[in-house]
């Protein structure tokens, strides 16, 4: 489509301030600026601006395209209107023209100016030489050619200015017609539409401006519930807890999350405390023993035999603390999962069958009676030493633990999917109350107390278990305890 009369230009305004400096301004703290280098502030730098910004950003987006697809499609469905109603016209005019001629031509535009009720309609035809025989323009449109094509142009209509939008055509014998629309109200209509989507884009953008803020408040209130508690347990109190709102959202699930993390924490912190007061307990008796018997050597000892055989004595008790470290170690090697790395496949029947010789003759001497049982095969995956310091440990507690007269028994089972080394005795048992914390570092029983030991036997066992992805179960052997190490069937060995 042509444009008639001159084009339009923009005069370019007075260079506008980039906005970033005058924003930065209002909202940046005074600091000493240093070259090269510059910090945002402290407001720019919030997740929750950011979180507030995005989705301010988004609900202008979508309510922006909405309201500008509304504007479109309402300015082109008035276009067409206006075109369709002009190609009718036209079409009607040429079947008149068909019809009767020029005189009929001239009856129908006339007839249609005074039937036009909302006196919109257009209508001009001309001779060759340009003088007026119907319509209600005065007289042809400068610039504007008589060759089938669209135009928009300013036109005065009984003497009032308005804009029109006509379609000229070329007719036998010389003779030019113009048909169109007066376009004017539907010009301010457009214009009342545009006014409106930039209202309604202030509206929107003050709407997510709100929305923004309200975003960024919930934001903080939640991460600052979050930041508190932190800084508290960072401070030391850990009994402080990140508070639930109740309502089950994500923010909630969060909270939960952090407040089991910091459980588990403060348990293992108690757990150090405890270990820590252990060791010193466990530590000082043997240590301050060893002391003991060294001064006394030191200031009686009648003879070099009485000071080899103090220091012997010293040695032994100095070589069991070394063994209560080395056991700590070992257990913290396995729980690292350290030694996973040679696990390999082995059969337990020889296994159990030297621990079985071995003990068996320690209990004869006690006066105990020791029974073995086992399969011919108990094909597992895993640490062969590992595996026999832990059947060890629960041997050395049914003796220690065991009367004479009394029966220790050792029984190696295969069923499905696992394998089954079981340990019991007829001792005094443990009971059913104390039994999840005598596989804790250090714990002793109240049936213990005065028994030798350093409370780490089942505490490794229940290491070496949980390392090869098996258990550690602990029953009344009606009279004693009855201890259950199961282990996975031998399976592929993850190395």
């Amino acid at each position: 489509m042509r444009e008639a009369g001159p084009a339009a230009t923009l005069a370019p305004g007075p260079r506008a301030r980039p906005w970033r400096q005058g924003f930065f301004r209002r909202f940046r703290h005074p600091r000493p600026w240093q070259p090269g280098r510059w910090t945002p502030p402290a407001l720019l730098r919030s997740a929750g601006l950011r979180f507030a910004g995005l989705y301010a950003a988004l609900f202008g987006l979508s309510a922006l395209a909405l309201a500008f697809f509304l504007w479109w499609d309402t300015a082109a469905l008035l276009d067409r209107q206006v075109d369709a109603s002009i190609h009718a016209d036209a079409e009607g005019l040429n079947e008149r023209w068909q019809a009767g001629g020029l005189p009929a031509l001239i009856v129908t535009i006339r007839d249609r100016l005074v039937e036009n009720v909302d006196d919109d309609a257009i209508y001009l035809l001309v001779d060759t030489g340009g003088h007026r025989l119907a319509g209600n323009l005065d007289r042809w449109p400068a610039g504007v050619a008589a060759d089938d094509d669209w135009y928009e142009l300013p036109i005065v209509r009984d003497n009032i200015r308005s804009l029109a939008r006509v379609h000229t055509f070329d007719l036998p014998g010389g003779f030019h017609l113009l048909v169109g629309r007066d376009v004017e109200a539907r010009v301010r209509l457009r214009h009342v539409l545009t006014d409106a989507l930039l209202w309604a884009l202030l509206v929107i953008a003050g709407l997510g401006g709100v929305g923004a803020l309200l975003v960024r408040s919930v934001l903080q209130n939640t991460l600052a519930d979050i930041s508190r508690t932190t800084a508290a347990i960072g401070a030391g109190d850990l009994s402080r807890r990140v508070p639930l709102s109740g309502r089950g959202d994500e923010f909630d699930h969060l909270a939960a999350t952090i407040n089991d993390m910091l459980e588990r924490i403060s348990r293992l912190m108690d757990g150090v405390r405890e270990v820590s007061n252990a060791i010193a307990h466990d530590l000082r008796t043997p240590i301050t023993r060893a002391r003991a018997r060294l001064e006394d050597a030191l200031a009686h000892a009648a003879g070099e035999a009485d000071l080899r055989a103090a220091i012997e004595r010293a040695e032994a008790d100095l070589d069991g603390i070394v063994a209560i470290f080395q056991a700590i170690l070992r257990i913290a090697e396995i729980e690292a999962g350290a030694r996973r790395s040679a696990f390999a496949a082995l059969d337990l029947a020889p296994l159990l069958a030297d621990l079985a010789e071995f003990y068996g003759a320690v209990a004869e001497e006690r006066g105990i009676a020791f029974v073995s049982r086992t399969p011919v095969r108990l094909p597992v995956a895993g640490d062969r030493d590992m595996i026999q310091q832990a059947v060890a440990n629960l041997l050395d507690n049914a003796l220690k633990f065991s009367p004479p007269g009394g029966e220790i028994r050792l029984i190696g089972e295969a069923g499905g999917e696992s394998v089954r080394i079981i340990v019991s005795d007829q001792g005094p048992g443990i009971p059913e109350a104390e039994r999840r914390h005598v596989t804790e570092r250090f714990y002793r029983g109240e049936s213990a107390r005065s028994t030798p030991g350093s409370g780490l036997g089942l505490a490794l066992a229940l290491a070496v278990a949980q390392l090869h992805d098996g258990t550690l179960t602990l029953a009344d052997n009606a009279p004693g305890l009855r201890a259950i190490l199961t282990l996975p069937a031998r399976r592929a060995v993850d190395v």
